[in-house]
């Protein structure tokens, strides 16, 4: 045994030391002296590592446990007992699902924002992020949202994470100011909103006017937002404001020119330019352009809807496409999405999805048809038929289905009007040809019997139209909107079917001719009716071109026909209707659509002198045309210049279907109207509509305010 005096001479072995904490975090070399030699001359904290206590990482235990919930849950699904799960499938999960002939309501319940969110953790998503990190034996689909640093505890890196390094990098930095300039610091666009009693105007007017075309809010938590906000407008979120500034500018655009006096003092002008630069303002300072917030890309889609009056379509069509592309990232036209939001949510999400395709690809139309984004590449559903106070936030219910008129009727029959054109057969051939012959599948909802138009009509007829009371304004507008719409299909339809001269008997020419004055007859209805006052401003959006250039096209070849006595009566009374509305002609397009009209009237004119008949009297289309071709052509040989033709009115070149248009350069020589293939000794002029060309266009001398 050894004494105590041989014990206290075994030498103890030093403990390690550690370089100081600074030096770890700055990756150099400590001469481990305290203060080292470092901090000595940074004049910093010298603490030696050993002395601060590394937090370990916490792990997760209980990813275990979410493992088994998801699997019981699946068991569950599988079985189709009815449970509120712990949480929403995974998006994608639900897209790979088979769909059984069995379900019922009760089997819908589980996700609260889709009525078909089912899945089973068998199917995982095609995530290219989790592919490439992916573990052989666990995966969370939960990891991709619920991300708080760089890296997952196992060191994958999922879509989050990259979503993640993105804000990190673009923290202080903002692209914004790619469209809309740059956020003027100096500018308080908190003094910029207008009084408590025209904000409350504003609402109102939005609320009649604009909210059951678009239904892209829901009143009854938006009501309450906007009363607290008019007390504390110096305290509102970003998106607030931006949706407040959006609302007063899409209000605005929906009144004519004599209201906007009477209600505020202005002129539509100043009033829409007071409101339309800080709702820019708004938009950049919520940095729009990667948002994902909801209540951001509503801000924008309706600030959109209230320049598009007076944009070039060309213009509008890129901004849409911003837009478009925001809502893609946020997952809207994804329906396999919509199982994490609740039932307000996801509902909201729908509308605003259906709301932006349907704005985007009326503005195609007139520009490049080719580049709609109504395809059939994406699988959100139409917006559901119920009203709004009947979505109530945290809502984890499915909504009830009406069979019956509700708030959203006109926004749902557009929306299913619109999901059957995106998968027909008619419409891919004139959008996409490719897409056409690659889809194999189509939805029975989304085509009933194949497709065609006479089955929708059948169906919007019997589901919707039947209960509507032609008296209430917003059934009305969705009672001749619909049909309308169907007859343009139709027409569309006729064109894919006999889209050669030779291939088409008289019959068909004479059906497609009804389709075409079915157009006019829908919107004169429409245009002419007091009770939609209020809803003027977006039926101005849908000028029926396509119908007149059919009927006039072929009254020219074919002016004995047995319908072109009604054909220039019913013309006749759309064109009235249209000019002693908002609408009016003016520049280039009164000269394109004036040598439509005139070239089918001289055909008539030589048909009756060569059957030896009196004289006709005029249609009153051609009486107004060639009243407004004189005023124009007069005050051009006064001024050289067309562009300063007065209280000659507006048209949105937009309105426009068909890509066809001219350059008008030379359009008034020597003061009188000139134009493609003109014979001043016979006055006639040979149009046709592969002469013309929307980008040879003078945009700039178009003046396409609405009043």
């Amino acid at each position: 045994m050894q004494s105590t005096s041989e014990l206290t001479c075994v030498p103890v072995k030093p403990h390690r030391v550690l370089a100081c904490v600074l030096c770890q975090q700055r990756k150099v070399k400590c001469d481990r002296k305290f203060p080292c030699a470092h901090c000595r001359r940074a004049g910093a904290q010298c603490v030696p590592a050993g002395l601060v206590q590394r937090q370990r990482r916490r792990r997760f235990p209980e990813r275990e446990l979410l493992a088994r919930v998801r699997y019981y849950e699946d068991l569950l699904r599988q079985h189709s007992i009815k449970f509120e799960p712990l949480h929403g499938t995974s998006p994608i999960e639900q897209m790979h699902t088979p769909q059984t002939d069995h379900t019922s309501p009760s089997d819908h319940e589980e996700g609260f924002g889709s009525p078909d969110a089912r899945g089973s953790a068998r199917n995982r998503p095609s995530n290219i992020w989790r592919a490439m990190g992916q573990a052989p034996s666990e995966e969370s689909s939960e990891e991709d949202e619920n991300d708080e640093g760089l890296f997952q505890e196992n060191g994958d890196v999922h879509g989050g994470v990259i979503r993640k390094a993105w804000d990190y990098m673009y923290e202080n930095e903002s692209n914004d100011t790619l469209l809309f300039g740059s956020l003027n610091p100096n500018i308080d666009i908190s003094t910029l909103h207008p009084t408590q009693g025209h904000i409350l105007k504003l609402w109102q007017i939005y609320l009649e006017n604009v909210n059951p075309m678009l239904k892209v809010t829901h009143t009854p938590t938006l009501q309450t937002r906007i009363i607290d906000a008019i007390g504390n407008l110096s305290g509102l979120t970003a998106t607030t404001e931006a949706l407040l500034f959006s609302i007063y500018c899409v209000a605005i655009s929906s009144l004519t020119e004599e209201e906007c006096p009477t209600l505020f003092g202005l002129s539509k002008h100043d009033l829409s330019r007071s409101y339309q630069f800080p709702c820019r303002q708004a938009l950049l300072k919520c940095e729009f352009l990667r948002t994902t917030d909801r209540d951001c890309l509503t801000a924008l889609f309706l600030y959109l809807v209230s320049v598009k009056p007076e944009t070039d379509p060309r213009s509008l069509s890129s901004l849409l496409s911003v837009a478009i592309r925001a809502a893609q990232r946020m997952g809207l036209h994804s329906e396999s999405t919509y199982a994490k939001h609740t039932t307000l949510e996801a509902e909201m999400r729908r509308r605003l999805w259906w709301s932006l395709i349907m704005l985007d690809h009326r503005v195609c139309e007139t520009v490049d048809h080719k580049t709609t984004s109504l395809s059939p590449i994406w699988d959100c559903k139409p917006p559901t038929n119920t009203n709004d106070f009947e979505i109530q936030p945290e809502m984890k219910t499915p909504l009830t289905v009406h069979n019956k008129p509700t708030e959203a009727l006109f926004a749902v029959v557009r929306s299913e009007i619109a999901d059957f054109l995106r998968y027909s057969p008619f419409q891919l051939e004139f959008t996409n040809a490719h897409l056409h012959k690659l889809i194999k599948e189509i939805p029975e909802t989304s085509l009933p019997n194949g497709g065609e138009v006479s089955t929708l009509e059948k169906t919007i007829e019997e589901k919707y139209i039947a209960f509507c009371n032609p008296e209430i304004p917003s059934q009305f507008i969705t009672i001749w909107t619909a049909r309308g719409y169907i007859a343009k299909n139709r027409l569309v339809e006729h064109y894919a079917k006999y889209s050669l001269a030779e291939q088409q008997l008289d019959t068909h020419r004479s059906t497609a001719v009804s389709y075409a004055l079915a157009m006019l007859e829908c919107d004169t209805k429409l245009m002419s009716s007091p009770l939609i006052k209020c809803y003027r401003w977006f039926v101005n959006f849908h000028f029926p071109f396509p119908a007149y250039i059919h009927i006039l096209q072929n009254l020219k070849r074919r002016p004995a026909e047995p319908h072109a006595e009604k054909a220039w009566e019913v013309m006749s009374e759309n064109y009235e209707a249209r000019m002693n509305g908002a609408m009016k002609l003016y520049g280039p397009l009164l000269v394109l659509f004036s040598s439509i009209v005139l070239q089918a009237w001289e055909a008539r004119e030589r048909l009756i002198k060569a059957e030896d008949r009196s004289p006709e009297p005029l249609p009153k289309i051609l009486i107004g045309i060639r009243e407004k071709v004189a005023h124009m052509t007069a005050t051009f040989a006064q001024t050289g210049n067309p562009e300063q033709v007065d209280n000659v009115g507006t048209l949105n070149i937009d309105d426009f279907l068909m890509p066809m248009a001219g350059n008008f350069s030379n359009s008034f020589p020597g003061g009188t109207m000139g134009g493609p293939e003109y014979d001043r000794q016979e006055g006639s002029i040979d149009l046709q509509a592969g002469d013309f060309d929307w980008a040879a266009m003078d945009w700039s001398s178009i003046d396409a305010r609405s009043g």
